[in-house]
Protein backbone atom coordinates (compact mmCIF):
# COMPACT_ATOMS: atom_id res chain seq x y z
CA UNK A 1 0.00 0.00 0.00
CA UNK A 2 2.75 2.81 0.65
CA UNK A 3 4.67 1.89 -2.43
CA UNK A 4 1.57 2.48 -4.44
CA UNK A 5 1.17 6.10 -2.54
CA UNK A 6 4.94 6.67 -3.34
CA UNK A 7 4.07 5.96 -7.11
CA UNK A 8 0.96 7.63 -6.99
CA UNK A 9 2.40 11.05 -5.67
CA UNK A 10 5.65 10.73 -7.52
CA UNK A 11 3.89 10.57 -10.85
CA UNK A 12 0.88 13.21 -9.32
CA UNK A 13 4.36 15.31 -8.84
CA UNK A 14 5.89 14.72 -12.63
CA UNK A 15 2.48 15.18 -14.01
CA UNK A 16 2.50 19.00 -11.74
CA UNK A 17 5.94 19.68 -13.44
CA UNK A 18 5.20 19.05 -16.68
CA UNK A 19 2.01 21.34 -16.81
CA UNK A 20 3.83 23.99 -15.33
CA UNK A 21 6.45 24.17 -17.60
CA UNK A 22 4.62 23.95 -20.43
CA UNK A 23 2.72 26.86 -19.73
CA UNK A 24 5.52 28.97 -19.11
CA UNK A 25 6.84 28.11 -22.48
CA UNK A 26 6.32 30.07 -25.61
CA UNK A 27 3.25 29.39 -27.38
CA UNK A 28 4.96 28.34 -30.11
CA UNK A 29 6.62 25.66 -28.31
CA UNK A 30 3.10 24.67 -27.02
CA UNK A 31 3.16 26.98 -23.73
CA UNK A 32 0.43 29.30 -23.00
CA UNK A 33 -0.03 32.25 -25.72
CA UNK A 34 -1.22 34.32 -22.73
CA UNK A 35 1.94 36.31 -21.94
CA UNK A 36 5.43 36.19 -23.16
CA UNK A 37 8.97 38.62 -22.91
CA UNK A 38 10.75 40.34 -25.86
CA UNK A 39 14.26 41.57 -25.93
CA UNK A 40 16.66 43.41 -28.25
CA UNK A 41 20.00 45.14 -27.91
CA UNK A 42 19.96 48.81 -29.26
CA UNK A 43 22.89 50.13 -31.22
CA UNK A 44 23.76 52.85 -33.62
CA UNK A 45 23.96 50.32 -36.29
CA UNK A 46 20.08 49.62 -36.35
CA UNK A 47 19.08 52.93 -36.68
CA UNK A 48 18.01 54.16 -40.39
CA UNK A 49 19.86 56.05 -41.50
CA UNK A 50 23.18 54.05 -39.15
CA UNK A 51 25.34 55.95 -37.44
CA UNK A 52 28.48 55.81 -35.86
CA UNK A 53 27.55 56.70 -32.39
CA UNK A 54 29.67 53.65 -29.64
CA UNK A 55 26.24 54.16 -27.65
CA UNK A 56 24.62 50.73 -26.71
CA UNK A 57 21.56 49.59 -24.79
CA UNK A 58 19.07 47.12 -24.45
CA UNK A 59 15.03 46.26 -23.75
CA UNK A 60 13.46 43.81 -22.21
CA UNK A 61 9.75 43.80 -22.20
CA UNK A 62 7.00 41.79 -20.74
CA UNK A 63 3.46 41.59 -22.58
CA UNK A 64 0.28 40.11 -20.62
CA UNK A 65 -1.93 38.78 -23.49
CA UNK A 66 -5.32 39.08 -21.03
CA UNK A 67 -5.01 42.41 -20.23
CA UNK A 68 -2.62 43.99 -23.32
CA UNK A 69 -0.38 45.02 -20.71
CA UNK A 70 3.26 45.83 -21.87
CA UNK A 71 6.38 46.33 -19.29
CA UNK A 72 9.23 47.31 -20.10
CA UNK A 73 12.82 48.46 -19.05
CA UNK A 74 15.33 49.96 -21.59
CA UNK A 75 19.01 50.45 -20.44
CA UNK A 76 21.59 52.22 -21.82
CA UNK A 77 25.32 53.76 -22.03
CA UNK A 78 27.87 55.43 -23.49
CA UNK A 79 25.61 57.79 -25.75
CA UNK A 80 26.76 61.38 -26.54
CA UNK A 81 24.74 63.13 -24.50
CA UNK A 82 21.70 62.90 -22.83
CA UNK A 83 18.08 61.30 -24.30
CA UNK A 84 16.49 64.19 -25.79
CA UNK A 85 13.51 61.67 -25.88
CA UNK A 86 12.82 57.86 -26.26
CA UNK A 87 9.78 55.93 -27.24
CA UNK A 88 8.63 52.76 -29.01
CA UNK A 89 8.36 52.87 -32.49
CA UNK A 90 6.00 50.92 -35.29
CA UNK A 91 4.50 49.14 -36.90
CA UNK A 92 8.17 48.63 -39.28
CA UNK A 93 10.39 45.80 -39.78
CA UNK A 94 14.18 46.43 -39.16
CA UNK A 95 15.61 48.69 -41.62
CA UNK A 96 12.40 50.52 -41.73
CA UNK A 97 11.44 53.65 -40.02
CA UNK A 98 7.87 54.16 -38.38
CA UNK A 99 5.73 57.02 -36.18
CA UNK A 100 5.41 56.95 -32.68
CA UNK A 101 3.62 54.61 -31.04
CA UNK A 102 4.07 54.91 -26.76
CA UNK A 103 6.53 57.57 -25.75
CA UNK A 104 8.72 56.98 -22.73
CA UNK A 105 8.04 58.91 -19.44
CA UNK A 106 11.04 59.64 -18.33
CA UNK A 107 14.35 59.22 -19.84
CA UNK A 108 16.98 58.23 -17.19
CA UNK A 109 18.52 54.62 -17.63
CA UNK A 110 16.80 52.53 -16.42
CA UNK A 111 13.54 53.24 -18.75
CA UNK A 112 11.03 51.54 -16.84
CA UNK A 113 6.93 51.73 -17.39
CA UNK A 114 3.91 50.13 -18.05
CA UNK A 115 1.17 50.88 -20.70
CA UNK A 116 -2.30 49.19 -21.46
CA UNK A 117 -1.78 48.65 -25.43
CA UNK A 118 -4.78 48.41 -28.28
CA UNK A 119 -5.60 44.93 -29.73
CA UNK A 120 -4.05 46.75 -32.86
CA UNK A 121 -0.82 47.94 -31.05
CA UNK A 122 -0.19 44.19 -29.44
CA UNK A 123 -0.62 42.63 -32.57
CA UNK A 124 2.28 44.62 -34.18
CA UNK A 125 4.24 44.19 -30.86
CA UNK A 126 3.77 40.54 -30.91
CA UNK A 127 4.51 40.45 -34.63
CA UNK A 128 8.11 42.53 -34.07
CA UNK A 129 7.17 45.43 -36.00
CA UNK A 130 7.79 47.61 -32.88
CA UNK A 131 11.55 48.90 -32.09
CA UNK A 132 12.49 51.10 -28.93
CA UNK A 133 14.49 54.34 -30.04
CA UNK A 134 16.61 57.07 -28.02
CA UNK A 135 16.97 60.45 -29.40
CA UNK A 136 19.98 62.97 -28.75
CA UNK A 137 20.94 66.74 -29.68
CA UNK A 138 23.72 65.19 -31.69
CA UNK A 139 21.59 62.60 -33.40
CA UNK A 140 17.74 63.78 -33.22
CA UNK A 141 16.64 61.22 -35.50
CA UNK A 142 17.84 58.74 -33.33
CA UNK A 143 21.05 57.45 -31.38
CA UNK A 144 20.40 53.88 -31.11
CA UNK A 145 17.38 51.47 -31.74
CA UNK A 146 16.95 48.06 -31.15
CA UNK A 147 14.08 46.23 -33.09
CA UNK A 148 11.49 44.27 -30.24
CA UNK A 149 12.07 40.41 -30.87
CA UNK A 150 10.84 37.51 -29.31
CA UNK A 151 13.95 35.98 -27.19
Amino acid sequence: MMNTQRHLGAAVLAATLAFAGCSMMPASMGGSAMSGSMSSNMAASQEVPANSSAGSGSVATMLDRSTRTLTYTVTYSGLTGPVTAGHFHGPAASGANAGVVLPFTSTASPIQGKAVLTEAQMADFVAGKWYANLHTAAHPGGEIRGQVAAR
